[in-house]
């Protein structure tokens, strides 16, 4: 819970990235903290009870506004920073290259198929 919360008071008033959470999608955070615990702690522990398809929110939101690659980055870099504040070792490099891997997923499926779309 600490990582995501700080991530996201991080995240919240960031100008690069805070739109999509304040303005696009308008998140009710009682309802998105817990899934995001859920989902963080199956990704770093294998375990939680986090169910969702993150790829298919994030596309979705991509329709609403597109997502760049300055957009990962930041999220990225926000990210990294927190987990670097608040924990050291293996198991936070463990979790900062999933955190890459999954960014690096994201951003080729969402991009890559913007890209698609816009040659036809």
């Amino acid at each position: 819970m600490l990582l995501v919360n700080t991530f996201y008071d991080k995240v919240k008033p960031d100008e690069t990235i805070g739109h999509f959470f304040n303005r696009v999608v308008d998140v009710n955070w009682e309802k998105h903290l817990p899934l995001m615990y859920d989902f963080w702690e199956n990704i770093i522990f294998h375990k939680g009870g986090y169910t969702g398809n993150p790829m298919l929110i994030h596309k979705q939101l991509n329709e609403k506004s597109a997502m760049q690659k300055n957009h990962f980055d930041k999220w990225l870099q926000l990210f990294n920073e927190t987990v670097n504040e608040l924990f050291e070792g293996e198991l936070a490099e463990q979790t900062k290259q999933r955190a890459l891997s999954i960014a690096t997923v994201m951003q080729i499926n969402i991009l890559q198929n913007d890209k698609k779309e816009s040659i036809y």
